[in-house]
Formats: structure tokens, C-alpha cells, sequence
């Protein structure tokens, strides 16, 4: 049972994330500085593993969950919780917006695609990411890839940033061997946004 402690918490670290990201996104920085600053905020988040509500950290058996922590109103950002059981994996994508990726649980290896002469997706470069480390991607850099729980025998979460309500963005899956795309919006698999603060003060 969660005592009022834990709750508020959980409320306040959450909500302390969103405010100054809020603030550094008002002025509308460069995205160098949003990756900078904002990944400062990030790591802070997920430095301590105590505040994100245990609904919001369970794993789906056949594949991975997004949970929807905080979308911002003006379309600005959303902050959002994935889930990952044993292996679980995502298909070739991208995003089309600026992201994120901070590691609160587990661990998650992020693959790189880059698309050949042929037409075809081939991967690269890979890299581990541990609990309390940011990843980034972009269109501007980089932006399409795999993600995956590199753990064959537990769950791994980890809390995502996105410069837009990454749900309801239109974006593409890739089929690596013949380059075909195919949109989709992903959604969230909680059907109402939480309100993860609503005793703090």
C-alpha cells in the first residue's frame, strides 16, 4: 500500500521535471540546448528509481506498453513510460520529432537503421543504455532505429521525452529487407492521462 510519503513523491519529482522543462521550452531554445539542458532534468528524474506508480510500470506479455505520464498542453512535449518484458522489441522506426530516452529500470540496447543504395535498412552502430543514462535521436541527426530489452529474464522501463504528444503523431515503421514504410500513430495503452500530482502543492 502506498503511504501518503510515497505519493507525493512520486508526485512532486514528476511534476518538478515538467515545470522546468516547461520553462526551458518557453523561450523556444535551439534543439543543442533543449539536448543539453533538458538532459540535465532528465538524468535528475531518473537518478532515483521511487516515483513512477506502479500501474504505470507493468508489462504486457507479447509486447511492450507506453503509458502516457504528461502531455503538454500547447503540443510542446509529452513524457512517456515504456515498458518492456524479457526481449521484447520494436520494429525499424522513426519519430519525426526530437526525443529522450532515459533509462530508469533494466537495461535497453537502441540499434541504428540506415537506409542502403537498394532501398533496403541496414543496421549499425548499437549501444547498451543502463539505468541513470540518456539517449537521444532526431530528425536532424539521426532518427531512425530498434529499440529492445536486452535482458532475457526481466522487465526494463524507461521514461521517454518527445518534442510533440508522440501518440497522436503520424510517423513510420520500416521493413529493413525492402525499404517499404508504412505510417502509424501509436496511441497510449492507458486510456485517460494520470494526474500524477494532484496533492502536491
Amino acid at each position: 500500500m502506498i503511504t501518503p510519503e510515497t505519493a507525493l513523491k512520486q508526485e512532486s519529482r514528476l511534476l518538478t521535471f515538467v515545470q522546468n522543462l516547461t520553462l526551458l521550452l518557453e523561450d523556444g531554445p535551439s534543439e543543442k540546448i533543449i539536448f543539453s539542458k533538458g538532459k540535465k532534468l532528465l538524468e535528475e528524474l531518473i537518478s532515483v528509481d521511487d516515483w513512477l506508480p506502479e500501474p504505470l510500470t507493468k508489462p504486457h506479455p507479447e509486447h511492450y506498453q507506453q503509458y502516457l505520464l504528461y502531455a503538454d498542453p500547447l503540443n510542446r512535449f509529452s513524457v512517456v513510460s515504456f515498458v518492456w518484458g524479457p526481449n521484447q522489441k520494436t520494429p525499424v522506426h522513426n519519430h519525426t520529432v526530437w526525443g529522450m530516452i532515459g533509462q530508469l529500470r533494466g537495461q535497453e540496447r537502441g540499434t541504428n537503421y540506415y537506409l542502403q543504395k537498394d532501398g533496403s535498412y541496414q543496421p549499425g552502430e548499437s549501444s547498451i543504455c543502463l539505468p541513470g543514462q540518456v539517449e537521444t535521436v532526431s530528425p536532424d541527426t539521426h532518427d531512425i532505429h530498434v529499440v529492445e530489452n536486452s535482458a532475457s529474464d526481466e522487465t526494463s522501463i524507461s521514461i521517454h521525452v518527445y518534442g510533440g504528444n508522440i501518440g497522436r503523431i503520424e510517423r513510420s515503421v520500416f521493413d529493413p529487407r525492402s525499404g517499404l514504410q508504412k505510417l502509424f500513430i501509436s496511441g497510449y495503452a492507458n486510456a485517460f492521462t494520470p494526474n500524477l500530482w494532484h496533492n502536491a502543492s
